[in-house]
């Protein structure tokens, strides 16, 4: 089994942000790996990576990371493969890593989810994936389906709560 998506964080203090993006890609079966690798602090790394991703078979990339938050754009002025960036709250509330994925140059686009929003990140991978793949697309209607079930039976439930100046 090859990934089909990768999952980088700029340092393993991410992975608690991270892990929702991996559970729904692992509840859908699809196959990802991850790794953490540092725009600053192993560049090397971030460009041998970037530059084979698309050889090794990826189809879309999330990388996450904060403050300074260059890694999603350096990854992808690298390749041509779809890029999700998750800007990771770590300093200033997490705007600073949110500007500087979403602020990139023309012709280098990032696809930017809200801050620490990895689970954003795991549905946009997945229903990129789903424009090839009829099962997956399948998969992602019912998981939509799903999120309007959860709002109509919790409207119901606020039904039944009282109060004595409550209209309906």
């Amino acid at each position: 089994m090859k990934p089909l998506v990768s999952i980088i964080m700029g340092s393993t203090s991410d992975y608690p942000v991270m892990e929702a993006a991996a559970k729904f890609l692992d509840e859908y079966k699809i196959p990802f790996e991850i790794n953490a690798l540092s725009a600053h602090r192993t560049p090397a790394e971030v460009e041998k990576f970037a530059r084979s991703a698309e050889e090794r078979g990826l189809k879309v990339i999330i990388a996450a990371a904060g403050m300074a938050a260059h890694l999603p754009g350096v990854i992808a002025s690298m390749t041509s493969l779809p890029v999700i960036g998750v800007p990771i709250k770590a300093s200033l509330e997490g705007l600073d890593a949110l500007l500087a994925i979403v602020q990139m140059p023309p012709g280098i686009p990032v696809a930017t989810v809200g801050i620490n929003a990895s689970l954003n990140a795991g549905i946009l991978a997945a229903q990129i994936l789903a424009i090839q793949d009829e099962k997956l697309a399948a998969g992602m209607k019912k998981h939509k389906e799903s999120l309007k079930k959860k709002i109509l039976t919790a409207n119901e439930e606020l039904a039944k709560i009282k109060f004595t100046h409550k209209v309906g």
